[in-house]
């Protein structure tokens, strides 16, 4: 490599001087002869150095099997000791006996098998299938981030079966959040091969997938049985995803149903009737009606301490149910701080069917002011002395229903907008799980499918009612007009 010429240098500096009129520090010299990069030498590996590294992983690999896998160890430590003293006979017979007992387990304690046989099996191979497709589906749905010259995978590290829905739990890479995952959950679900993903953040770092195989909701819920004893803090009116009853609280809520138009909400209202039933007959629970439509609540009129179907009749028995609440919160007052239900007292449940004709569409602008009105003042202080709203509508609007947030219970059916999610369930509902927009519009298939958020947890849970024929409501009419004629 030959010397630079600094004289020629000088020169090239001078004449771009002179051509810009630059002064001279602000001009770049340009080396037309930079020295070389320096690279590091490369030193290649001996191969049998490789093939020891790599026993020794293995080694460490099987090691760390056995020593968390202790039942493993001794079955197989009891399979060669028997193969050992009696050869292939004694393992056949060794097979035929364990076999033996597992067919009787199954047969004489059905539930036993299932929890200490069958759940495992089902667990191992499902956290089997998952991990072998992880690390590519991670790697394609852009969760698993370069770093340091080496890609970080979140781990995997436990699955549990419930039904048709398996949970994975999930530790996060740093950095990482569930929106992430939740920003690509469609991705994962078809990715794992399962028809819903849902995101269920835990704790710091840790997350879980709930990732939904089959639709368990497919098919509609019968009627539920009339229960022998009435539990107001808990309604069984239909089942959730996971095969569990569906338990609604009406003691100290209030309930807020929206859907569209053929989305199921007459359901929930008959199967709430349906599961109070005994308490209506026997007294101590009343149910007063508002029916605009005057063809839902009407067929079972019997079984309504009041029934309004007029805009003004309406309106009447709102206030009359605030003149009572004020009337029990008079005799409460400094007595007690808790309702409890008796004949002197029953549990008053006030059924608005089309809220938001009373709120939004009512012409009249008195009759609306005064609905509003007695609609805040029950949702605001009705809880504490026994006294229960249960709204349903078809839009969830602000300005449709502005005391939407007065109601503790909120359900969502099957909407038109992703937007209306969010309005019903909350901020944020819709990207933890919550399609109700995207619920089938088939009655078979997604009349009484709802979204609705449990006492336990604020994530959305996917459930749906049971569906109550007009001869259950008749039956029910029935039995509640012989209970009135024998008291």
């Amino acid at each position: 490599m030959r010397d630079f010429d600094r004289s020629q240098g000088d020169r090239f500096v001078q004449q771009a001087d002179k051509a810009t009129g630059a002064p001279l520090w602000a001009v770049e010299v340009i080396d037309a002869d930079p020295q070389a990069r320096w690279r590091s030498p490369v030193y290649r590996t001996p191969e049998f150095v490789i093939w020891l590294v790599q026993l020794a992983r293995l080694l460490v690999r099987v090691a760390w099997f056995v020593i968390c896998q202790p039942l493993l160890d001794l079955v197989a430590g009891l399979l060669v000791l028997d193969y050992l003293n009696l050869g292939w006979p004694g393992l056949a017979g060794t097979g035929g006996l364990v076999a033996s007992v597992l067919l009787l387990l199954r047969l004489a304690w059905p539930d036993r098998f299932a929890r200490w046989v069958a759940a495992p099996m089902r667990d191992g191979w499902r956290h089997w299938c998952y991990r072998r497709r992880w690390h590519a589906v991670m790697t394609i749905t852009g969760l698993a981030p370069p770093y340091a010259g080496r890609i970080l995978l979140p781990v995997l590290s436990g699955m549990r079966a419930c039904g048709p829905v398996d949970r994975l739990t999930i530790k996060l890479v740093s950095g990482q959040s569930p929106a992430d995952f939740a920003d690509r959950a469609e991705g994962i679900a078809h990715g794992l091969g399962v028809h819903l993903c849902r995101i269920r953040p835990v704790a710091p770092g840790l997350i879980v997938l709930e990732l939904v195989r089959r639709d368990a909701l497919a098919n509609p819920v019968p009627a539920l049985p009339v229960p022998g004893r009435v539990d107001l803090a808990a309604l069984a009116i239909g089942e959730g995803e996971d095969g569990a009853p569906w338990l609604l609280r009406l003691l100290g809520s209030h309930v807020l149903i929206a859907g569209a138009t053929g989305a199921g909400k007459g359901s929930v209202i008959w199967s709430l009737i349906r599961a109070m039933l005994p308490g209506i007959c026997s007294g101590w629970v009343r149910v007063w009606a508002c029916d605009p439509k005057r063809m839902e609540l009407s067929f079972g009129r019997a079984l309504f301490a009041r029934y309004a179907d007029q805009a003004a009749a309406m309106v009447e028995l709102l206030e009359a149910a605030v003149a009572e609440m004020h009337a029990r919160a008079a005799a409460f007052g400094g007595k007690t701080r808790t309702f409890a239900v008796s004949m002197a007292f029953p549990f008053l449940v006030v059924i608005i069917d089309e809220l938001a004709f009373l709120t939004a569409y009512q012409p009249e602008r008195d009759l609306r002011k005064r609905a509003e009105a007695a609609i805040a003042t029950l949702t605001s202080q009705g809880r504490s002395v026994g006294v229960c709203v249960v709204g349903a509508l078809q839009d969830p609007r602000k300005d449709v229903i502005s005391l939407r947030n007065l109601f503790p219970t909120r359900i969502a059916m099957r909407l038109d907008e992703s937007d209306q999610v969010d309005m019903v369930l909350g901020d944020g509902a819709r990207d933890r799980g919550a399609l109700a927009d995207l619920i089938s519009p088939l009655p078979e298939v997604g009349a009484g499918v709802a979204y609705v958020r449990l006492d336990a947890s604020p994530d959305p849970v996917r459930v749906r009612v049971a569906y109550v024929t007009d001869t259950d409501i008749a039956d029910m009419a029935a039995l509640a007009e012989t209970a009135g004629e024998a008291a």
